[in-house]
Order: structure tokens, then sequence, then C-alpha cells
């Protein structure tokens, strides 16, 4: 593409190189105003000089801008430069820095660069087949591809293959197609294609170490997840579910109704989504241990695999916990699940109760909270007594989860001997005793289990 320069507004390589210097020291050192200000003075020349539009690129992939300026500068170059081989593929290079990758399941993105940049790359690596465009023109497809989640699956895995075909030993390739393999919930794939990303390397690279170790865990080659997980010091041995197994601080996954992993192009937003904790097992699996409040197709008790890279941290005091993303689910175990409501004297006493059940079965809080309830309807709902007479009661809800392979009378008499261990704690669980067999009791609970929901 022809270059109009304007000499009166012309920037030199040295002043182009200062000017980016200063922009990227300025955005480490989080001077926002002096950042904008660097910025605009490269936007208003890099419409007529390339060479400024590429400091810009070369800042955004610094990775020191917002994510919201990112797209914006993106936006900007593209519009100037719409059929420029050099700058679209170095701008599909660097969308990742204008999108959060590490939340991984989000929707694609509504901004229309996406679309713009794949489109145009599409085209140019089309027409620059066989010629020296046409591989940086591949790898800035495959990024700006795999951006849009599922919509243009189809482009990423022909651009990987054609990238393999023209340069089979560069293990960035392998190792990028392994990625995208892993977060389309293809494991096996995933394995083959990290492990020949790791044999084009002298040396291990951790990235690629732990991208074998999650597709291997993904795939249920417990042996290979071991191996990888070893060879990086975690602390690890073969264990439940044929799966690597150490003791890891728990820490939260959100789970989503449908991961990028489990999507199709037609259905491409991740539905309902949750954070709740987990029973981490491996650097990349855990066991649910939350009772989610909806209906997210998993739950208490399932097994899933996680992302490496956590979206943020919760604190809790002192402790930072990690948030990572839900890839997929490897285990649906299909616990039965019972709505409760009851009253305690004490924060977390119903909760408690959970340590004198059997079989991994678990009374899990949703709600604690101070209600004043008149005594009398809390003897007898059925009768009609004045209601001068109120007392507090601490109200407790949530859902008790059950594994499939406990008889649910015996469930029942385990929750009447823990609740009796903490009178004057009551709870009331109207689904179980119907589900076990009580009409009576389901009855008599669900009048008191409305009562303390105000249903």
């Amino acid at each position: 593409m022809s270059v109009i320069r304007f000499p009166h507004d012309a920037l030199s390589s040295e002043e182009l190189e200062k000017i980016q210097a200063g922009i990227i020291d300025d955005a480490a050192a989080g001077r926002h105003d002096a950042v904008s200000a660097g910025l605009e003075s490269l936007l208003r020349v890099q419409r007529r000089q390339e060479d400024a539009a590429l400091s810009v690129l070369e800042i955004v992939e610094s990775g020191h801008l917002p994510r919201e300026k990112a797209l914006e500068v993106l936006a900007e170059v593209y519009s100037a430069h719409p059929r420029s081989e050099l700058l679209l593929a170095l701008l599909g290079d660097v969308l990742d820095q204008a999108r959060d990758i590490d939340l991984l399941n989000a929707p694609p993105p509504d901004h229309p660069l996406f679309l713009q940049v794949t489109t145009a790359l599409m085209e140019l690596a089309a027409r620059a087949k066989g010629g020296e465009a046409e591989k940086p023109l591949l790898r800035g497809l495959s990024t700006a591809a795999r951006m849009m989640a599922r919509q243009r699956d189809e482009l990423v895995e022909a651009s990987c293959a054609r990238l393999l075909e023209l340069e089979p030993q560069d293990s960035s390739h392998h190792y990028n197609f392994g990625l995208f393999l892993k977060t389309r919930g293809r494991f096996r794939e995933g394995v083959i294609a990290n492990q020949n990303a790791a044999k084009l390397v002298d040396e291990p690279i951790e990235s690629y170490e732990w991208n074998l170790g999650i597709c291997a865990t993904g795939a249920g080659d417990g042996a290979l997840a071991l191996e990888v997980w070893k060879r990086l010091d975690q602390r690890v041995d073969m264990g439940r579910f044929g799966l690597p197994d150490g003791s890891y601080h728990q820490c939260k996954v959100r789970l989503a109704q449908r991961p990028l992993a489990e999507r199709t192009a037609a259905s491409d937003d991740p539905g309902l989504e949750e954070t709740i904790w987990i029973e981490r097992l491996s650097p990349c699996h855990g066991i649910i241990r939350s009772v989610l409040y909806r209906d997210l197709g998993i739950d208490y008790g399932d097994v899933i695999l996680f992302d490496g890279a956590p979206i943020t941290f919760h604190t809790y005091g002192e402790q930072k916990v990690p948030v990572f993303p839900h890839l997929a689910t490897l285990i649906r175990n299909n616990y039965r699940l019972f709505d409760f409501a009851g009253t305690q004297e004490q924060a977390g006493q119903l909760a408690d109760a959970s340590s004198d059940l059997e079989g991994d079965a678990v009374v899990y809080s949703h709600a604690e909270k101070v209600a004043v309830l008149c005594a009398n309807c809390w003897r007898d709902p059925d009768v009609d007594h004045s209601h001068d007479d109120r007392v507090e009661k601490h109200v407790v809800t949530g859902r008790i989860a059950v594994p499939g392979d406990l008889e649910l009378g015996q469930l029942l008499r385990q929750l009447d001997v823990a609740i009796s261990k903490r009178e004057p704690c009551r709870l009331y669980v109207p689904g179980l005793c119907e589900a076990a067999g009580f009409a009576d009791r389901a009855a008599f609970e669900r009048r008191r289990f409305d009562m303390i929901t105000g249903k």
C-alpha cells in the first residue's frame, strides 16, 4: 500500500521510538493523562504514516493499556489502514489485548472491529497464498478469529493447519493450535499438539507443560497428567477418578451453564453463571463443594476441569483466593437436591449438621438471616392465634445435597439425630420427606417451610 507523507507532521524513527517508550513508561506507572496525550500525538500522524501506526500496535502489544483503550486505538488504526497487509497482520495478532481472554467463557465480542479484522485478514490471506505475506496474515487471522468465541472456529483451525504445513518445525504453531483445541474441549487432540510443541524445543517451556497437563486431565489420561505435574514439582499422586490428586487449598471457579468448550456457533453464550467453591484436586480439576442457587446442569459433587489462568482473586481477610474459569465438566455424579428451611440459635449450626451425615451428604446454607416470627404461630401455624407474642428467629434457607447411593429414609433418620443434638434448631425438608415416601410428614414440613420462607 502506498503511503502519502506530509513532511510537516511526519515523525522520524527516533521521534517515534521516543514517544513509544514514553507512553509505555507512563502506562506502566499509571500516568493515564500522559498516556492519552502521547497516544493522541501518534494517532494524529498514523493515518498518513504507517510506521506511526506500527508504533501504536507495538504499544498495544506491550499489554500496558486498559482493554477499552486498546480497543479504541486499534479501531482507529484499522479505520486508517483497512487494506494494509503489514498492519492488518499485526493488528489481528494483538486483538487479544483488546479482550479479556482470562474470562474464557465470555460471549462473542459485540464490537464490530473483531469481525472486520477477521474478514479482512481472511481475504488478504487467501490472496497472499504462497507469498511472503501469507504467514504473518495467517498468524493474525488465527488470533483474531479465536477472539470471536465459537463464531469462526473453522477459520482458526484452517489457519493453524496452514501454518503447520508452512512451518512444521515452529513449536509456537503447535502450541497455539493446542491452546485452541483445549478451549474447544478437544483434549486428546490438544495432548498431541502440545506434545509436538514440546518436542521442538531444547528446554521445557512451562506454558507448554501446563497446557499438556490440562489437556491430559481433560482427556482422562491420568498417567500422562501425573507425569506432567510431577515434572512441574506438583505434590500429586494417582487418586480419585483415575486422575492425579494432591493437597491444595480450596479455590473458586466461575461455572458456566455453557462453557466455551461445550458450545456451538449457534448457541454461543455462557448462559447462567455462578461462582462456587471447589475441593481442588490438581492444578486444573476439582470437586464442586457449593450447592448452586440455580440449575446450570452441574452441581454439588460433580468433577470439573478449569483453566490455568485465574480470572480474578477474592479476598478473605489476609487470604486471596483465585477464581478460575470453568473449562469443562468431567464427571456428573448426579446428587439429588432438596430445598430446606430452618431456624438456628447461632450462625452455622444447621450447616454443621453435615458432619453427622454419611456418604458426602451436605446441608448447604444459601442464606442466614434474622426474622421476627409470631411465637404462637411458630408452635402451630394452622391455628389463628393472636399476634402479640413475637420471637426473633435466625432463619436459614438452602439445599441438602444427597449422593445417589444414600437411601433417603436413612438420611432423614440421620438428619433427625443431627438436629436433636442442636436443640432448639429446626430443619424442614418437605421434598426429601415426600421422596422418601413420608406423605404426612411432608405435608407438615411443607407448612413449616412455607411459613419460614414467607410463601
